[in-house]
């Protein structure tokens, strides 16, 4: 590897991954799709072991190994059992495998399940739980999440009924969070109407409050195009994966436990479900997410490792953003070891280091494309005291000239 860390030195991007896995580029979504006439639905097709999952989210999200192991299970599950159904060998009492999984902000929630769906090659959608409502009047409807499977699967309602549906701060629905900004009802009721989406529900492609959609399909239906009844979706093989914070959840488990001074992360890794249906869920909403795992928070050198070996680096970005102006940027060790110290202050997980880089750089992305510097070789105090870096660039040229603009 480069000093950069640049993903170029760490291979192909579908390297570890067997050929056989390798996903061509999904092209679902086509002007005919677009029409509203979604391509013809491709088979179900899935061949992957847990290993080859957790392989894949390596490349991405730096730690969280025991998150990686169960949601990996889980996923080869449930889509096994998928393939296994269609193909004509159904398990008629399965019980679906919804993910639950805890821990504070910035370490990898998303990542871990954006990458993963990625791979399957299914359509994802995530969602934060705050935007829904129980009738739909203030705030959203919760079977709008099916709907938009739909849109991301290009119109194609088969390949939607296998996609996955990724719920955050759902935390916020327990009964006794606070509510704010008009919401009509109480997280209760959002967490009873979810009920029957991660089960097994059938969801109207046209939403009853959607005017346009429905005059659309009636108009279809007098055509004799379509019949008069809207198409549904099933939701029996959308996989339903939730997490949240749970901030105040390690004081329930403490006291279960009669350990006042175990560890917030240990905690998390022992919630039980009296723990969080004292937290505020409703024990049919938990009684519904069988598997659950905690992430734990991201330390200094998770920080560095985050920035020097994932492929989803945020220098990747910085060095693409110079480079449009035909800069080459190149980043020391020390530089990096010196941003994970500083975003690790910031107490957000890795969102920090964007928060430091930001600040680092904000200057320099305003002056350097207005000189004649063609490259940037970024240490640890261009991170600590990015003013001194500039002005001691801007001595040594001259730059063109710029509005007058501090």
């Amino acid at each position: 590897m480069n000093k950069s860390g640049h993903p170029d030195s760490l291979g192909p991007i579908t390297q570890g991954v067997p050929k056989r896995l390798r996903r061509s580029k999904d092209t679902s979504t086509s002007k005919a799709t677009m029409r509203g006439k979604p391509a013809p639905s491709k088979e179900f097709a899935f061949h992957l072991k847990p290993v080859d999952i957790a392989r894949h989210l390596n490349r991405f999200v730096i730690g969280q190994q025991e998150a990686k192991k169960v949601l990996s299970v889980a996923l080869c599950d449930h889509f096994q059992h998928v393939k296994m159904t269609q193909a004509g060998n159904p398990a008629p009492f399965y019980q679906k495998q919804n993910v639950l999984i805890l821990g504070p902000t910035g370490v990898g929630k998303t990542h871990l399940i954006r990458s993963a769906a990625d791979l399957i090659g299914v359509p994802f959608v995530k969602a934060d739980a705050t935007k829904f409502s129980e009738t739909g009047y203030v705030g959203g409807d919760v079977d709008d999440l099916v709907r938009d499977l739909i849109r991301r699967a290009g119109g194609d309602i088969k390949r939607a009924e296998h996609g996955i549906i990724y719920l955050d701060e759902v935390d916020k629905l327990a009964c006794g969070a606070s509510e704010s900004g008009g919401r009509d009802v109480s997280g209760r009721g959002v967490q009873t109407n979810l009920l029957k989406l991660m089960e097994d529900g059938d969801v109207p492609v046209v939403s009853p409050n959607d005017v346009t959609g429905q005059l659309q399909n009636a108009m279809s239906a007098a055509r004799g195009n379509t019949p008069g009844m809207p198409d549904t979706v099933s939701t029996k093989h959308i996989l339903f994966i939730v997490s949240g914070a749970f901030v105040g959840i390690e004081k329930i488990t403490r006291e279960r436990l009669e350990n006042k001074s175990l560890a917030m992360e240990k905690c998390h890794a022992q919630v039980s479900t009296a723990d969080l249906i004292r937290f505020g869920l409703e024990p049919e909403f938990v009684g519904r997410l069988p598997v659950r795992v905690a992430c734990h928070s991201l330390d200094e050198d998770d920080l560095f490792h985050v920035l020097s070996k994932s492929e989803s680096s945020l220098l990747r970005q910085y060095e693409r953003a110079f480079a449009a102006y035909g800069i080459k940027l190149q980043f020391q060790p020390e530089a990096l070891r010196t941003l994970a110290g500083l975003a690790k202050a910031e107490q957000t997980g890795a969102r920090g280091l964007m928060t430091v880089l930001e600040r680092s750089f904000r200057d320099l992305k305003f002056r350097l494309p207005s000189t004649k510097i063609k490259s940037l070789t970024v240490t640890a105090e261009t991170i600590q005291n990015p003013a001194a870096t500039l002005r001691r660039l801007l001595s040594k040229v001259a730059p063109k000239k710029l509005p007058d603009i501090q």
